[in-house]
């Protein structure tokens, strides 16, 4: 980042950031933090799930809100194995046109077809 880019005050030499280092506190007393600060353990749990927005800002933030939101996460125990099965398009077409939720009717209609055979 280019020094006239710099908030004033912002170190912008090695230097600069040594010396605040060497300043720091060994120990950080905050009773309003979320996490204990002097656990490194902590403060590494309490970020793990934080979302990095470039750019930072509001759009930079809602975007990546909205991006988080939209992935689902793994499940907590795996009940679904996935697999590749091959239909005639017709026949595939026609489950499709059923609405949402086909596949766990095929996956319902199927353990049917399986009770009946035993």
């Amino acid at each position: 980042m280019k020094r006239d880019n710099l908030p004033a005050g912002f170190p912008a030499t090695p230097e600069e950031w040594e010396k605040i280092i060497a300043e720091a506190p060994d120990h950080v007393d905050d009773p309003d933090c979320p996490y204990d600060p002097n656990d490194p353990d902590a403060v590494a749990a309490y970020w793990a799930d934080a979302a990095f927005t470039p750019g930072g800002g509001y759009p930079a933030v809602k975007a990546a809100l909205e991006e988080r939101r939209r992935t689902r996460g793994p499940q907590k125990a795996p009940t679904k194995i996935s697999t590749t099965i091959r239909f005639d398009a017709d026949v595939l077409d026609g489950l499709k046109a059923t609405g949402k939720g086909w596949q766990t009717r095929v996956n319902d209609a199927m353990r049917e077809w399986l009770e009946r055979r035993s």
